[in-house]
């Protein structure tokens, strides 16, 4: 219970800044706009305004989609793509350190003894880099999981690893339609969450097989 009331008491906080800015913020970072200001940087300086507007989207009701896709139609989908997942990934793995690193004290008296081994069994088993790959995609959660994923002391190698799974697809697709000019916002929330999860999916396959004692059969291994 304490575990999901600091999942709520963290949501809470990180839709603030939206309820404050963020019509403002949706208003001066989308469309032309947005192309603008990274226009206005350069393509030898607009990459560092993207990636300062998607790290700052842990603080700021930054649209990070829209980022990503104004990153896509200055540079490519490949440059673009890579640029901002690299973005999606720093804010993630951020949030992760600041909880890990200052939040010990803080979570252990919200979440008690009970509610902070809950956090760790969750966080550390596959459950947890699930919900790690999978919030990338969604509104206001990839914050308020990497946050719980560093207050539960989330394995830092799981973490990363999970949230790559995440953070690849989802810059990827969204650099391919400001690349392409396209707006089906449908087909990218779809693809953003479906690849992840395959992506992790394979991941745990391939650390099973790469771990597996000599003469294990595969199938096994997938089990």
């Amino acid at each position: 219970m304490r575990l999901f009331l600091i999942f709520l008491g963290l949501a809470g906080l990180v839709l603030v800044p939206f309820v404050i800015w963020g019509h403002w913020f949706e208003a001066a970072f989308t469309g032309e706009a947005l192309t603008g200001a990274l226009r206005s940087w350069g393509r030898a300086w607009g990459w560092l305004l993207g990636l300062l507007l998607l790290i700052g989207d842990l603080l700021l009701p930054v649209p990070g989609t829209a980022v990503m896709s104004g990153l896509g139609f200055l540079y490519g989908t490949v440059a673009g793509g890579a640029i901002a997942a690299a973005g999606s990934w720093l804010s993630g793995a951020l949030a992760y350190w600041l909880c890990l690193r200052f939040g010990e004290k803080w979570a252990a008296r919200l979440m008690g003894e009970d509610g902070a081994e809950n956090g760790r069994r969750i966080f550390s088993s596959h459950i947890g880099g699930l919900m790690v790959a999978l919030s990338r995609c969604l509104p206001l959660l990839p914050e308020v999981i990497a946050c719980m994923a560093g207050l539960s002391k989330m394995p830092c190698a799981k973490f990363l690893s999970a949230l790559a799974c995440g953070s690849l697809p989802i810059g990827f697709i969204f650099a391919w339609i400001g690349a392409a000019g396209h707006d089906a916002p449908g087909l990218a929330l779809a693809l953003s969450a479906a690849i992840p999860l395959a992506l992790y999916l394979l991941a745990l396959v391939i650390l099973k097989l790469r771990n597996r004692p000599v003469g294990q059969t595969t199938s096994s291994a997938l089990q």
